[in-house]
């Protein structure tokens, strides 16, 4: 008998992101092309915060979360581990 013992995550908030609205090219862009676009609407979203802190905690390694790029979160996970 198996017993899932991870936490359920709570991820209503993303039916309240702007990005759900939006449409995931702008949140995973091929390589090399901007994520402008994807930053501006996060910037504006409500569920930033929220959003940010999954993916950390999610090890999320591709596209835009919270408004931070792949290469920005990772900074950012460096600078919290010194």
């Amino acid at each position: 008998m198996h017993i899932d013992m991870t936490a359920p995550t709570d991820l209503a908030w993303q039916a309240e992101a702007l990005c759900a609205q939006t449409g995931a090219d702008f949140f995973f862009p091929e390589p090399g092309s901007s994520v402008r676009e994807a930053k501006r609407i996060c910037g504006l979203c409500e569920m930033r915060p929220v959003c940010l802190d999954y993916a950390l905690r999610n090890d999320e390694r591709f596209g835009v979360w919270g408004g931070l790029s792949e290469k920005e979160r990772l900074e950012l996970r460096r600078r919290e581990n010194r």
